[in-house]
């Protein structure tokens, strides 16, 4: 896969995470207990053998530029593989990154010194496994100039979605943004392509197809809404690669890019079932592991609390309080009959004794008084923390909760 050159983007401000990413890029954003969500898309670079990767970032990267360096020196130099982060550094001019296209444009010095095949570009704000070397597969048998990669969803579900309208031999018609009226499937009117994010290009088309982007005064500099239509016009083979499993079956994918979608992706990891299983040897999702000690259980019987359906992180500790359908991330404490049900608990937070949580998501290190509710009363939830579409409470980070 040498012949590859990775880009994942990594630069959004994340606003409709709000107030998970106040202080925060998107990317880095804790998810499903010990990871951030960056670690889908970079775990699915090193399973598929891709180890030119260039992260390019913009808004609240600390955290994110840190997780980096911490957990993902794992490749060798030596071999000319590389894992660099790249902060928007106006090159080219003195805007930051206008759109998913323009990230790539300012950094054009970096394909053009590499001189790679191919072009793979991802978004580092997606949960999914994908063996890109399908894709690449694909693209090469076809003789692509560029492949998007789609996943099979309802018609219904077209407004949150960039929709690619396909002919029968899957060739790349169309974009839509968002659309009330989608272009659907040939021969299957109930479902839409649902654009990933994810295109792979060959060097050369996308070279030239950037520059023609870059000139044109009223784009904006994104690949869906701009460069597809500018290929299509210029009758570029645009192909898309359905993200399906063996059974030609859809497979999982998740844009957590707003609130309400990533809690759902979290409660997606749990129960006997899960929609989304991370215990896949054959496809580890890697991370960086702080030192943490044993789970500890105390004095947990049927008449105190229990642990059901639920994923528990290194260093937490559960004093006899109840935990049902909930992530605890690292070093949480659920102190003696505290109840945790359907939520989501971040690194530090401690449950004081008695206190209740429902349908919650709490940032990392904060406080819950006891004998405290958060998730019972939305009313009064709302005036204290922030609550979703769906009435998930969101308790932001280092939040002082007054009952």
């Amino acid at each position: 896969m040498r012949e590859v050159l990775t880009f994942i983007l990594a630069g959004g401000r994340g606003e409709r995470l709000d107030p998970l990413t106040r202080d925060r890029a998107k990317p880095a954003v804790p998810f499903g207990g010990i990871y951030r969500i960056i670690d889908f898309t970079l775990s699915n670079c090193v399973n598929s053998g891709l180890r030119r990767i260039y992260v390019l970032t913009q808004y609240k990267s600390f955290s994110l530029q840190k997780h980096l360096l911490s957990g993902w020196d794992i490749v060798s130099s030596q071999l000319g593989e590389f894992i660099d982060v790249i902060p928007a550094q106006q090159r080219i001019n003195a805007d930051w990154y206008r759109g998913t296209a323009d990230a790539i444009y300012q950094n054009i010095y970096t394909i053009q010194d590499l001189n790679p095949e191919f072009i793979l570009i991802l978004a580092g704000d997606h949960v999914y496994k994908m063996d890109y070397r399908k894709m690449i597969a694909f693209h090469q048998e076809k003789q692509a100039d560029m492949t998007v990669a789609c996943v099979r969803m309802p018609k219904e579900t077209s407004t949150d979605f960039g929709v690619i309208e396909v002919d029968k031999d899957q060739h790349v018609r169309g974009f839509q943004e968002k659309p009330e009226k989608p272009k659907t499937i040939p021969n299957n009117p109930g479902e839409i392509y649902a654009s990933l994010g994810i295109y792979l290009f060959s060097r050369d088309v996308l070279l030239t197809e950037l520059e023609i982007d870059a000139k044109t005064a009223s784009s904006d500099r994104d690949f869906g809404k701009n460069v597809i239509p500018q290929m299509l016009k210029n009758k570029k083979k645009v192909y898309v690669h359905n993200f399906v499993n063996k059974n030609d079956e859809p497979e999982y994918w998740r844009d957590i890019g707003t609130r309400d979608a990533y809690y759902q992706a979290n409660m997606d990891l749990i129960g006997e079932n899960p929609k989304f299983n991370l215990f896949d040897k054959s496809w580890p999702v890697r991370t960086y592991h702080e030192q943490y000690p044993p789970i500890n259980v105390i004095k947990v019987s049927s008449e105190t609390g229990t642990v059901i359906d639920s994923m528990i992180s290194g260093g937490c500790v559960i004093e006899g309080g109840a935990v049902e359908r909930s992530i605890l991330s690292s070093n949480v404490k659920i102190h003696y009959k505290a109840q945790v049900k359907n939520s989501v608990l971040m690194e530090g937070v401690v449950v004081g004794e008695g206190a209740k949580i429902q349908n919650a998501i709490i940032d990392k290190e904060v406080i819950i008084p006891p004998k405290s509710k958060i998730g019972f009363d939305l009313e009064l939830d709302k005036k204290r923390f922030v609550l979703t579409r769906s009435g998930i409470v969101i308790v932001p980070k280092k939040t002082s909760v007054i009952d």
